[in-house]
């Protein structure tokens, strides 16, 4: 397995949202936070690798906001349940960056580019991109991830295909799964 040589006080664990916390909602989005539901273990998972890593950031792409499906407002409230619901369970999201772009304008923010990669390490200039860790249910996390030198961990039902397309370092069947090995 491939991980970054030491966990350190410079280690980040960056995490995508749908499809590695919470279930991905089919052709939708997670519209409200009664919408939002943790993948099996996902909670928990964040709560012990709070302990592991220096901070947990949560990178996602939410194009529904592009499309004015909804609102910036309403994404906020929806992650205002993610850190809630892993707070009370004693663990920590440091921060979660939204790129609201649609997938068609390219923007800088929006992963696969890195964007949101170098707006974290902007607000936390600690970071060390090296001896961090991307975990993603796509290929586009996967890229994200590579193209800031970070460790790739890819999760979910696609996660064999995009290994053996040499896109992530290391698989896992979920961020559960991930959390076991420390």
């Amino acid at each position: 397995m491939i991980l970054p040589k030491d966990i350190d006080e410079n280690t980040t664990l960056f995490l995508d949202r749908d499809g590695v916390i919470n279930v991905r909602p089919i052709d939708s989005y997670v519209f409200t936070p009664n919408k939002f539901v943790f993948i099996d273990g996902a909670k928990e998972a964040i709560a012990k690798l709070s302990k592991v890593f220096a901070r947990i950031i949560v990178v996602t792409n939410q194009q529904g906001i592009g499309k004015n499906l909804m609102t910036l407002e309403a994404v906020n409230k929806v992650h205002h349940k993610l850190i809630s619901e892993v707070e009370k369970i004693g663990g920590k999201i440091e921060m979660i960056y939204v790129a609201p772009e649609l997938k068609s304008d390219d923007s800088l923010m929006r992963k696969p580019n890195i964007g949101m990669g170098i707006q974290a390490q902007k607000d936390f200039p600690n970071i060390d991109f090296e001896n961090s860790v991307m975990v993603g249910d796509t290929e586009s996390d996967m890229v994200f991830g590579k193209r800031l030198k970070m460790t790739t961990v890819i999760v979910g039902p696609d996660g064999l295909e995009i290994l053996n397309q040499n896109h992530a370092d290391c698989f896992f069947e979920s961020l559960s799964a991930f959390s076991k090995i420390f």
